[in-house]
């Protein structure tokens, strides 16, 4: 992958101002082609650079449709002589092999200025070990006497009232059973969206994976508990097939059936874990049309040192003008803040380093941050108590968070963080091991094995609350298309903006109790306290603004999120061009908005010329005629082509104009003939 020169400071200003409430373009996205237009790279500099790949020797070679990212297939021989590196074979702690440099690469002189750089020349695997379980209790020899202040373990007896098939009802990890849909659903206030016949329908949620799944796994669970199962496609992403079904992949498709089974399409983008293929896979869901999602999870992540260290600043880089992107085309973006609490890194064994740290694409400025929480549940499965996730001396597991020491504090996050950096999570979903969510797999022997032969089992972890959370905000984006308003987009600038209102209440669980500092029990470690996070009123780094109530957020955005501007154009009868000096364009708008129209106006089959009007800036929704005058040179060649009975006709087009100028929107073009 060879990230591109692009409009960098262009594109972060544009996706900055439809994302944030308050703005003149809150909302007025555009499409991912437009995007890739008006920012991406330019059309030599991609033809230039496929075309010196093609004839260097590589395969494969495209730029993909954000006009930000050029992709190759190479040889290690020819990547050695392209980017005047050594390349070398190293073996991973799992005993799998992997290729990267030994000495830095350098660009060749045809795409210096063209490229950013090369990310993909070390195809190590980044994401880290399985997710945290209790059967991984640290041994008591390994642990290190636990400071004063360390947290009681968040985990809890299921409580509240489940209901489903018997044997999901029953699903049990360590004895305990697990949370089912109806009280997950019911705790974060789907249920009036439900009964307002709101489940997702129309709408499209992409799930960003490395591994796979079994439909059947899906079937069996929606059985239980009374869902449909969405359409689910699966799509390889630089991977030759689809990749083998895993725990991973099952549980984020089976808490996002539960909390939306009413979607249109469910589409799962199946990658390896090494740098290019990533970002590759967070671009996927752009590419085409018509699969781009309104949302996107993603269930993946890494500590920012070691996300850093394996693509290096050109693919971090290039990896936040992707999320940009997709916040400029309206789509929101969500990934898990991760399992390891404030100390996000990990050894090759899976066992985390006391170090601070946060994951990252969960400190992105353009993705929500999803943390970790546990419940206890009243009769009616409404929240009764909610601790930061923290299983402490159970196993050295809980919701990550923190502050970035890659990104600066977003302006979204002004007046709230005190620190200048990017703190996560943003929010927090349910994610404890104890009770966890109850969930059917026979993908892998990370659900079946060693002993156990019960396909229903339980599960916890950040990457379960995300895809909770998702399901959610499909609906409320289903909401609002139906009452004329534009998608969410990227929630931040809005989850914000009401965190620090007085409607904070009715949109957020604020949670107040516990922390995620688990540097007292892990292994190996000093035994103290990392001094990171605890939950305190409001936001706070344990939990960010704590739980969300669905329907809650739902009439907060109906009413924060501006209507879809509709315009059309007309053209009036009976027009006389030439006579008059002037085209004649009625131009509508459904609310305030900018807008003009433009003419292509043609002499036989000569070159046509473009004239345009003024804009138009209205208030409120209405209609205008507006004029399209002609120069005075334009006239002189339009008479003469009367003169000598030349045909000449005029495409009119409708302008949506932005803020900044530039074309948002047109609509499609009227021709008249012009005979007088």
């Amino acid at each position: 992958m060879l990230p591109l020169k692009v409009d960098a400071v262009g594109l972060e200003r544009f996706a900055t101002a439809v994302s944030t409430p308050g703005s003149p373009l809150y909302g007025r996205y555009l499409s991912v082609a437009e995007l890739a237009r008006r920012f991406g790279a330019s059309a030599a500099t991609r033809a230039r650079v496929v075309g010196y790949l093609s004839a260097s020797g590589a395969h494969s070679v495209k730029v993909d449709a954000t006009g930000m990212l050029a992709e190759a297939t190479v040889s290690a021989r020819l990547a050695e002589r392209l980017f005047s590196s050594s390349l070398a074979r190293f073996r991973a702690a799992d005993d799998t092999h992997f290729i990267a440099p030994v000495t830095a690469t350098t660009m060749p002189a045809p795409l210096r200025g063209l490229v950013e750089g090369v990310v993909g020349l070390d195809t190590e695997p980044q994401t880290g070990p399985p997710r945290p379980s209790l059967a991984a209790n640290p041994e008591p020899s390994h642990v290190t006497s636990p400071a004063a202040g360390a947290q009681t373990p968040s985990a809890l007896p299921r409580s509240g009232m489940p209901t489903g098939c018997p044997d999901g009802v029953a699903a049990q990890d360590d004895n305990n059973p697990g949370f089912t849909p109806n009280q997950y659903e019911t705790a974060y206030d789907f249920g009036p969206l439900y009964l307002a016949g709101l489940s997702g329908q129309g709408q499209r949620v992409a799930l960003i994976e490395i591994d796979g799944y079994k439909l059947s796994d899906l079937t069996s669970f929606a059985q239980c508990f009374g869902l449909r199962v969405p359409a689910v496609s699966a799509h390889a992403v630089g991977v030759s097939r689809l990749l083998s079904p895993g725990e991973e992949a099952t549980l984020d498709l089976e808490v996002l059936d539960a909390a939306a089974p009413g979607l249109q399409a469910i589409d799962v983008y199946e990658t390896k874990s090494d740098a290019a293929h990533t970002l590759e896979a967070f671009a996927a869901p752009l590419q085409n049309p018509a699969r781009k999602p309104q949302v996107i999870s993603a269930s993946l992540g890494l500590c920012e040192p070691d996300a850093y260290v394996g693509s290096g600043r050109v693919g971090i880089e290039a990896s936040e003008r992707v999320l940009e992107m997709a916040a400029g085309a309206g789509v929101s973006f969500l990934a898990s803040s991760g399992d390891d609490g404030s100390s996000d890194c990990e050894t090759a064994d899976g066992t985390p380093i006391d170090t601070l740290a946060v994951n990252y694409p969960a400190s992105s400025w353009w993705v929500t941050g999803v943390g970790g929480t546990n419940l206890e549940l009243n009769a009616a499965n409404q929240i009764a108590g909610e601790d930061v996730w923290n299983d402490s001396s159970l196993v050295p597991a809980g919701g990550g968070g923190g502050l970035s020491a890659l990104f600066k504090r977003p302006s979204y996050q002004n007046g709230v963080v005190r620190a200048n950096a990017r703190a996560v999570p943003d929010v927090s979903m349910l994610a404890d091991l104890l009770p966890g969510y109850s969930i059917y797999c026979t993908a892998s022997p990370e659900c079946l094995g060693e002993g156990n032969t019960n396909p229903w089992q339980t599960v916890g972890g950040t990457s379960a609350g995300t895809p909770l959370l998702a399901g959610g905000v499909a609906i409320v984006d289903q909401m609002l298309r139906a009452a004329q308003h534009e998608n969410l987009g990227l929630l931040n600038p809005l989850l914000y903006k009401l965190g620090d209102s007085s409607s904070a209440a009715t949109v957020f669980y604020d949670v107040m109790a516990g922390g995620n500092d688990i540097g007292p029990y892990i292994p190996g470690g000093t035994g103290l306290l990392l001094g990171c996070c605890t939950a305190k009123p409001g936001y706070d780094e344990a939990s960010g603004w704590g739980g969300v109530a669905i329907a809650g957020f739902a009439t907060q955005a109906l009413e924060l999120v501006p209507k879809i501007v509709e315009f059309s154009l007309a053209l009036p009868r009976r027009q006389r061009p030439v006579a008059h000096r002037e085209l004649l364009a009625t131009v509508s708008c459904s609310a305030a908005c900018s807008i003009g129209a433009f003419a292509d106006v043609r002499i036989g089959r000569s070159k046509p010329f473009v004239v345009a009007s003024r804009l138009l800036h209205r208030q409120s929704q209405g209609r205008k005629t507006i004029p399209i005058k002609f120069s005075a040179r334009q006239l002189r060649t339009l008479r003469a082509a009367l003169a000598h009975n030349k045909k000449i006709s005029a495409t009119v087009f409708g302008a949506l104009v932005d803020s900044l100028g530039a074309i948002q929107q047109q609509t499609a073009g009227r021709t008249l003939r012009i005979s007088s």
